[in-house]
């Protein structure tokens, strides 16, 4: 199968520019950068897609068998990669699609020339001394409230995640967003996202890192962005003000500014 067809590949901006790959987070598709790619076009050739099973992704291409696990969505990020043949790039990673960078990064760091983890979390449920947001039995409630109404799920969680109440038209876009994806697929996708562990991924990573948080966020608290921080030798940490977990909406300006100073950055300015 066409690799370009299956996920939905648009390639826009600078066409001698550098490269930039924009990946969603879950339940999500591409059209969730639409805020931040005009910031970005006039500077970086960019690079855009959905997960299959998402948005205008070739959803017969799904296969619970390779989607179980957030390794398949990793090796799309490579194959996509391969297919464009466009060299190292920049990879931008939202929520868990920070992770398939982190990933794919630790399989065949040539391919990248740097990582942005924009809101990432290598765990979501709390474990001895880390701070993951969520308690065990939080987690088993969410999937279980998704596997039994997944409409009401995602209108209750949409919110949380957001944030910003004032702007409800922000939760509301991120509603029809979920509402959008087959149940059964969020459904195996929920589980991959919400029961991983990748923290020890994040040792594996050699190229260079910013890590991307929000200064409130209930899905990704501070102390995962630490977390992350710490983990990734020589990374570095910024801190937007700004409030929810999807920052490429609710502070679209303050996010592109974050990746596009890491990503023109040359190595003479580090």
């Amino acid at each position: 199968m066409d690799v370009l067809h299956r996920n939905n590949v648009v390639v826009e901006g600078r066409t001698d520019g550098p490269v930039i790959m924009l990946a969603n987070g879950f339940g999500c598709d591409q059209n969730m950068w639409r805020l931040v790619t005009p910031l970005l076009a006039d500077e970086f050739k960019i690079v855009q897609f959905d997960h299959v099973g998402t948005g205008g992704s070739d959803k017969s291409a799904w296969r619970e068998e390779r989607y179980s696990s957030l390794d398949g969505y990793a090796r799309d990020v490579l194959e996509i990669c391969d297919a464009l043949g466009l060299g190292p790039l920049v990879f931008v990673g939202h929520s868990v699609s920070s992770v398939f960078g982190v990933l794919a990064a630790g399989w065949e760091p040539g391919t990248f020339e740097k990582l942005v983890l924009l809101t990432p979390s290598p765990r979501y449920i709390d474990d001895h001394d880390y701070t993951g947001g969520f308690s065990a039995e939080d987690i088993d409630e969410l999937l279980d409230s998704l596997d039994s109404n997944y409409l009401g799920w995602s209108a209750s969680l949409a919110p949380v995640i957001m944030g910003n109440p004032e702007r409800p038209e922000l939760s509301e876009e991120l509603t029809n967003s979920f509402c959008r994806v087959d149940p059964s697929i969020a459904r195996v996708f929920a589980r991959a996202t919400f029961l991983s562990d990748n923290r020890a991924d994040l040792a594996r990573v050699t190229v260079p890192t910013r890590v991307i948080e929000c200064a409130h966020d209930v899905i990704a608290p501070r102390e995962v962005g630490a977390f992350v921080h710490e983990a990734i030798p020589g990374s570095e940490l910024v801190t937007l003000d700004a409030v929810g977990h999807c920052p490429q909406l609710s502070a679209p300006e303050q996010t592109a500014e974050a990746i596009a100073s890491f990503a023109a950055r040359t190595d003479d300015e580090r």
